[in-house]
C-alpha cells in the first residue's frame, strides 16, 4: 500500500501578488489546466498500488483543498489541519499517525510524501523513479529524490551521494545553498543532486527514526494527534499541543543524522516554482521568449514574463521583466530581483494591507464574492453561490443589504420569512435583520449585494446557523 502525503501548507509569498497567504501557489493554476494540487494528484494516475491521499494543509486553506480534491473527484483518506506552521517534520509525523491509523495498524504503509506545489514536466520519468524508490523503501530505507541539476543553481541544497547500485545510492551528506562557483563543481562532479523535498518511507521506519533522532517532536505530534477532533471531513489539529511541537524540517529532524538515508536520482523536468523567474523557465516561451498569461500584448519584450487576470497589459521594450496584474495589484520586477518580492509583502504586512493575505474576490466554501467598489458608507459586491451551496444564517449590526438576482434562483430567508428570487428580482435585509442565501438550483447563483451602513467590516456578522462547520471563523459570510 502507498499512500501519498501531500503537503499544502505554504503560503508562496515569492508569488505576490498572484499567491497571498489564504490563496497560496498550490491552489492556483499557473502551469498546467489543473492546480498545482489538482496536478500533484493527477501525476500518480498510473502508480501502482496508489491509495486515497492524506492531505495536510492550513485551517484557513481547508474548503479551497476540499473543493479542488471534489473538482478531480477524488476523496482524501484524510485532510489534517494545522492551525500554524511547524515546517515538514512535524507535517509528515502527523500524517504517517494518520495513515496508520486508517490502515488499523494491521499494515505499515510506505508514504510517498510530496509537496502540492512542485512542477514535473516529465510524468514518466517520476514514475519510473517512484517505483525504484518503493523497493527501497520496502527495505526499511528512507528514501529522498534528488533533482538532476541542469544548471549550477544557488538556490537549492544539494545532496551528495555515495557509492551505490541500480540507481539508489547512499546519502553522504546534504549541503546548504552554495554560491556560484561551488555549485559549478557540484555540477561538474556528477554526484550531487537538488534536494527537492520528496521522500518515500515506511511510516513506522519514520516515525521510529524521528522518536530516536527528534523525541520532543516525535512526543509533540502524538499528543497532538491523539487530541486532534473530526469537523465534517477533516481531522483539526489542536493549538495548544501543535504550537508546542518544534519547528524543523525532514532533513534537519531525521535525513541527515539517520543511517537509512538513500537518494534516488529524478530528472524529470522538476521545478518548485519558487520566483516568478522559475515559472517563466517551467512554461514553454514564444520567439521573443516572452510567457504571456492572459489579455496580454507585447511589443519590442523579450525574455519576460507578463501575466493579466483581469484587463489588458501591454509593454514595449521590456527585457527579462515579471509583469503580474491581478485585479486589486500590479507587480513589476526585472527578473534578477524577483527574489526580492519577499520583501515587499512584509512591507506590505507593516502598512496593515489586506493585500497580503486576500485577493479582491475572496472564495468561500459556498462560493465567492468579489468587491466590485466601495465608498463613505457603501460596497458593492457580487455573490456566486454554488449549487445546492448555502449561506450562513447571520445578521449583522451596522448595515443594511440589498440584493439582486443576475441569473439563476435564491432561497431567502429574512427573518421569520422564506422565499424565492428570480432573475432580476430584489430583496431589502434591514439591519439586525436574520438573513440566508441558499441556491436550491443546479446553476450558479449570481446576486448584486449593496451594503450601506456605518461599518462595512467582514467581522460585522453573528452567525447562527453554518453548515460548513464556520461558527469560530472570522471573517466569513
Amino acid at each position: 500500500m502507498l499512500v501519498p502525503v501531500i503537503l499544502s501548507g505554504g503560503s508562496g509569498t515569492r508569488l505576490w501578488p498572484l499567491s497571498r497567504e489564504l490563496y497560496p501557489k498550490q491552489l492556483l493554476s499557473l502551469v498546467g489546466k489543473g492546480t498545482m494540487l489538482q496536478e500533484t494528484l493527477a501525476r500518480l494516475d498510473g502508480v501502482k498500488a496508489v491509495t486515497a491521499p492524506v492531505v495536510v494543509c492550513n485551517e484557513s486553506h481547508r474548503f479551497l483543498v476540499a473543493e479542488q480534491l471534489r473538482q478531480i473527484k477524488l476523496s482524501a483518506a484524510d485532510i489534517l489541519l494545522e492551525p500554524v506552521g511547524r515546517n515538514t517534520a512535524p507535517a509528515v509525523a502527523v500524517a504517517a499517525l494518520a495513515a496508520l491509523k486508517a490502515a488499523k495498524q494491521s499494515d505499515d504503509p510506505v508514504l510517498l510524501v510530496l509537496p502540492a506545489d512542485h512542477v514535473i514536466r516529465d510524468v514518466k520519468a517520476f514514475q519510473a523513479a517512484v517505483q525504484l524508490g518503493l523497493k527501497a523503501a520496502q527495505r526499511g530505507q528512507l528514501v529522498t529524490f534528488g533533482v538532476v541539476p541542469n544548471k549550477p543553481e544557488t538556490g537549492y541544497g544539494y545532496i551528495r551521494r555515495g557509492d551505490g547500485a541500480d540507481g539508489v545510492y547512499p546519502v553522504a551528506e546534504f549541503v546548504e545553498k552554495p554560491n556560484k562557483i561551488t555549485a559549478q563543481e557540484y555540477v561538474a562532479s556528477g554526484r550531487y543532486y537538488w534536494n527537492s523535498g520528496m521522500f518515500m518511507f515506511h511510516a513506522k521506519v519514520f516515525l521510529d527514526e524521528l522518536r530516536a533522532h527528534a523525541p520532543d517532536m516525535h512526543a509533540a505530534c502524538e499528543q497532538a494527534f491523539a487530541a486532534a477532533k473530526q469537523d465534517l471531513d477533516f481531522t483539526r489539529l489542536p493549538v495548544a499541543e501543535f504550537v508546542a511541537c518544534p519547528s524543523d524540517s525532514i532533513d534537519y529532524a531525521v535525513m541527515e543524522k539517520t543511517n537509512k538515508a538513500v537518494v534516488v536520482p529524478l530528472d524529470a523536468g522538476w521545478s518548485d516554482v519558487g520566483s516568478w523567474s522559475a515559472l517563466h523557465d517551467a512554461i514553454p516561451a514564444d520567439a521573443d521568449g516572452n510567457v504571456s498569461i492572459g489579455d496580454v500584448l507585447s511589443s519590442d519584450s523579450h525574455g519576460c514574463y507578463l501575466h493579466s487576470t483581469s484587463r489588458l497589459v501591454a509593454t514595449v521594450g521590456l527585457k527579462d521583466h515579471v509583469v503580474i496584474e491581478t485585479k486589486d495589484a500590479v507587480m513589476v520586477a526585472p527578473k534578477d530581483r524577483v527574489q526580492d518580492v519577499k520583501n515587499l509583502v512584509t512591507e506590505l504586512k507593516k502598512q496593515g494591507r489586506y493585500e497580503t493575505s486576500l485577493h479582491r474576490e475572496v472564495f468561500r466554501p459556498w462560493g465567492s464574492y468579489d468587491s466590485i467598489d466601495a465608498g463613505e458608507r457603501f460596497q458593492v459586491k457580487r455573490l456566486v453561490v454554488n449549487p445546492g451551496a448555502s449561506l450562513s444564517l447571520q445578521l449583522h449590526h451596522h448595515r443594511a443589504e440589498h440584493w439582486v438576482v443576475v441569473s439563476g434562483t435564491a432561497q431567502i430567508t429574512c427573518d421569520e420569512k422564506v422565499f424565492l428570487l428570480e432573475e432580476n428580482q430584489s430583496t431589502y435585509i434591514p439591519l439586525g435583520a436574520k438573513h440566508r442565501i441558499d441556491n436550491p438550483g443546479k446553476i450558479p447563483l449570481h446576486i448584486i449585494e449593496v451594503q450601506s451602513g456605518t461599518y462595512l467590516g467582514e467581522d460585522d456578522i453573528v452567525r447562527f446557523e453554518d453548515v460548513y462547520g464556520r461558527q469560530g471563523d472570522k471573517p466569513a459570510k
